[in-house]
């Protein structure tokens, strides 16, 4: 049943990034929210939600609770996980900013094999022979799925480096949260961390343009945005706080590849934008690459 956590995450990602896309600045929004205030406000409202688990200390999820009280020397603990949050935010918003949405997501699916390369290297085994060819499939995919884009080739390379750079992110992200947290609670990690973040996203204040919120209806988009992005992250972080399993629990959350093209293309055709003008033909192929990414998270945890 906990698995329902990342699959729920996963459609709340790519109908996130979706609104993201629409109301960032573009050539379809020049009047478009710039990325700092998107940032603003989803790390703010990701913040609050996280904050309501401090209010059930003690009392929900009891087995993640720990045995004793709280050692602030590992206050360090909850700061790296912080900003690893904020850097792999960054990235995923850069890239759906610079490319698409079809494009970003699945690769973004590579990070459950991060997640199982960085928990293999840290144990005593090694790592498993089935997880390089997860890791093979995987470089197929993305190679794929850059192919079916050659009208604009350097964008696109951009798009997946971006995009890999944040699942690296969220895979040491998620890896922490998965290992500290029983010594400090999930109540307790959680809002711990994400303070940490409100504090640093407030450092960015004077930047934040509060003008273009209310422009042409943009906060009509934006606040969809936000609340989408708040709650996936509050979903996945949560699952992966408590039950551990980060590596099966991100096979789940990998399907947001598979949306993440389907979604887009639909809303691309509704909305405009460059995925509506895709032939038949490179939405098989991308489909193709997100089917692989996705082959390869499954390989990669059922090893």
């Amino acid at each position: 049943m906990h698995l329902l956590l990342p699959l729920l995450a996963s459609l709340l990602f790519v109908c996130g990034l979706l609104f993201v896309k629409r109301v960032s600045q573009s050539s379809v929004r020049p009047e478009g929210v710039d990325q700092i205030t998107l940032l603003f406000f989803v790390n703010l409202g990701t913040s609050g939600l996280m904050g309501l688990l401090y209010l059930f200390d003690g009392v929900l999820f009891e087995s993640s609770a720990p045995t004793s009280s709280i050692n602030w020397s590992l206050i360090w603990q909850p700061l790296i996980v912080a900003v690893l949050f904020m850097l792999g935010l960054i990235f995923t918003f850069t890239a759906v900013e610079v490319g698409d949405v079809s494009i970003a997501t699945p690769v973004f699916g590579v990070k459950v094999v991060f997640v199982t390369c960085i928990l293999a290297l840290s144990s005593s085994d090694g790592i498993p022979p089935a997880i390089w060819g997860a890791a093979l499939l995987a470089s197929m995919g993305i190679a794929l799925i850059q192919w079916t884009g050659q009208h604009h080739p350097k964008r696109i390379g951009v798009t997946i480096a971006l995009a890999l750079t944040a699942a690296t992110c969220y895979a040491t992200f998620d890896t922490l949260v998965q290992r500290w947290s029983p010594a400090w609670g999930s109540t307790r990690f959680l809002p711990a961390v994400f303070a940490m973040v409100a504090a640093l996203t407030l450092l960015a204040l004077p930047w934040v343009r509060w003008r273009r919120i209310p422009t042409r209806g943009n906060w009509k988009l934006m606040l969809p945005a936000v609340v989408l992005l708040a709650l996936q992250a509050f979903c996945i972080t949560l699952a992966v706080s408590v039950f551990g399993d980060a590596a099966r629990l991100n096979v789940v959350y990998s399907l947001r590849g598979l949306w993440g093209v389907l979604l887009a293309y639909t809303a691309a055709r509704i909305w405009g934008g460059s995925e509506a003008d895709l032939t038949s033909k490179l939405l098989v192929m991308r489909l193709s690459g997100a089917g692989l990414l996705t082959l390869a998270v499954a390989l990669a945890v059922l090893s």
